[in-house]
């Protein structure tokens, strides 16, 4: 799982939402749990602009309290940042799957939910293999 820190901090009768990983997001709720909640959207936003923008995204700093990433959004995550380190653009993952550019910008669109063959077969292009594991909550 992918997990990013964040500040939560009173705000007006609400809580506000600040990451240090991701100046620009910034979210409130009614409760602490609210608040959280919409940190998820907050932060699937912050990683779908800068996937779009073809920008680096940060590796989760320290931090006490933590926001973990649906685990769809993490796949994505990962998939980028391991095209990103491996110097693997859209094109040319697309060209070692043998299928379209469009396929490929659907593996990196956190609103759209990739079939998990084609998630293996996506790291397996870029010479990678993903492993799950499982823990107690």
């Amino acid at each position: 799982m992918i997990s990013y820190p964040v500040t939560l901090t009173p705000d007006d009768g609400g809580i506000l939402v600040t990451s240090p990983d991701f100046p620009e997001l910034t979210t409130f709720g009614a409760t602490r749990d609210e608040a959280l909640m919409y940190a998820i959207d907050a932060f699937e936003e912050a990683i779908a602009a800068r996937i779009a923008d073809r920008e680096d995204l940060p590796k989760p700093s320290k931090g006490r309290t933590r926001v973990v990433l649906p685990t769809q959004t993490a796949l994505t995550t990962l998939l980028y940042q391991t095209m990103r380190r491996e110097g693997v653009t859209k094109a040319e993952l697309a060209r070692r799957l043998h299928c379209h550019a469009p396929q490929v910008d659907r593996l990196l669109d956190l609103n759209h939910a990739s079939r998990m063959d084609q998630i293996d077969a996506a790291f397996s292009a870029i010479g990678q293999r993903l492993v799950v594991t499982l823990q107690a909550a």
